[in-house]
């Protein structure tokens, strides 16, 4: 994790998100990489927001991205953290993007950075927008991690991992390995009424061992909650303060008719949550 995205927006978590990236930048003398982000413009036509707007006043976003990137550096600063100079493996921060990158944009620039971090999108107007989530999610090929409403005070002690069985779950832990290794304690935890077939978390956590990763297996019943509901409840219960956790085990259409596990958590976590797709 020596590299980190962080788009910035105006929405209701950046002052979390901004926070949670310095968390993760002292566990590892990480660069964090600052952006302006924006919306799409088929986003601000579907919101019937004025497009002569959107494309003839360039100026406005031009504005937008000089906000972001004040307050971008103005919370880096605070924290201690030096400009990026010679030394590419120091702690540092740096900005790019003179104008407001959309959510396409952000998504194939992720690639080339360890992970992303992000608000989570929640529920309420002002929240950080779920499109941003989803398009990092599917297109960078790189984790994510969605800051909660209010700021962690740490992240990375106690991992709780959603082990369902899935792919998605595995290729998720596999991706967050290095945060695994610098953990107190690592908790990989079944919902035994949502598991899909594979193989089970004891035989996970057994494995995760053999890397130096002190790992422990706990099932847990849903009482009659939801997945996703069962799942944050387990985390915290456990102390939690990171959950790993792949997105999308069912279908997104499915998903968007019925629920599921990764929009629950994506709209009501109150502690990081790393997911990939």
């Amino acid at each position: 994790m020596k590299n980190i995205l962080v788009p910035v927006e105006a929405h209701s978590a950046i002052d979390s998100v901004l926070q949670t990236a310095v968390l993760a930048s002292r566990r590892f003398s990480s660069y964090i990489e600052g952006t302006p982000l924006g919306p799409d413009l088929p986003d601000l036509v579907a919101f019937d927001m004025p497009v002569s707007w959107s494309v003839a006043d360039q100026n406005t976003w031009k504005d937008m991205a000089d906000e972001a990137h004040q307050r971008f550096e103005q919370a880096m600063r605070d924290a201690g953290l030096p400009e990026a100079g010679a030394d590419k493996t120091a702690t540092s921060f740096g900005w790019t993007g003179e104008s407001a990158f959309g959510e396409s944009q952000i998504g194939a620039y992720a690639r080339i950075f360890d992970c992303t971090i992000l608000g989570r999108p929640g529920t309420e107007r002002g929240d950080a927008r779920m499109a941003t989530a989803e398009t990092v999610l599917f297109e960078s090929g790189k984790p994510i991690i969605l800051a909660p409403p209010k700021t962690p005070e740490k992240m990375g002690e106690t991992i709780v991992i959603a082990w369902n069985n899935s792919v998605e779950t595995a290729r998720a832990s596999s991706m967050a390995m290095p945060l695994l290794k610098q953990a107190s304690k690592v908790i990989v935890m079944t919902v035994e009424e949502f598991r899909s077939d594979g193989p089970a978390g004891d035989l996970y956590a057994d494995m995760l061992c053999r890397h130096g990763v002190n790992a422990e297996f706990v099932i847990r019943s849903a009482s009659h909650r939801n997945s996703g509901e069962a799942i944050l409840r387990g985390a915290e219960a456990l102390g939690g303060d990171l959950l790993i956790k792949g997105a999308y085990t069912q279908s997104r259409l499915r998903q968007m008719f019925f629920g599921g596990a990764t929009s629950h958590i994506m709209n009501y976590a109150e502690i990081p949550v790393l997911m990939t797709s």
